[in-house]
């Protein structure tokens, strides 16, 4: 049987609602990715070309320092990691999570929640970041039932 992680970054709770019922449908373990700097609500005006989110994603090798970590991550066979989409692409905080891991022979499933765009080559990247084994990921709106979840997991995973 695999043991299964659901890790997240969410900025307005969103993504966060769609990462509990994933973990409960799947009877998997949860881990927020927390900033060790919360953003603001100023922080994240995309529209503000010097806020720290524009700032952040303009730079491909920024890293955010996070706080707190998975303990015994090897013991994962199969990690859901679910954010929103910004710029196209996962958050670079989410980019510090997959970079301070080792994710070789685990299977990396992306889930974005977006209001309208895709994921874009966020699996092409987080293929790179990890040289892991990358599924093709999935938007989810923010109003998908556990019933959704399931399915579109189990149909990924063999348990």
């Amino acid at each position: 049987m695999s043991k299964i992680l659901v890790a997240y970054f969410s900025a307005s709770g969103v993504t966060e609602k769609v990462a509990r019922e994933l973990a409960k449908a799947e009877g998997a373990d949860l881990f927020q990715i927390c900033p060790e700097a919360p953003y603001t609500k100023a922080d994240l005006d995309w529209r503000n070309k010097q806020s720290r989110s524009t700032l952040e994603m303009q730079d491909l090798d920024c890293r955010p320092a996070v706080c707190g970590e998975v303990r015994n991550m090897k013991q994962y066979d199969v990690v859901f990691v679910g954010f929103p989409i910004w710029w196209g692409r996962e958050p670079s905080v989410v980019d510090t999570f997959l970079t301070s891991y080792d994710f070789k022979g685990k299977c990396i499933i992306p889930f974005c929640t977006s209001g309208g765009r895709g994921m874009g080559n966020t699996d092409q990247r987080i293929r790179y970041l990890t040289c892991a084994n990358v599924d093709e990921g999935k938007r989810l709106g923010g109003e998908v039932s556990e019933k959704e979840l399931k399915l579109w997991a189990d149909g990924l995973i063999s348990l």
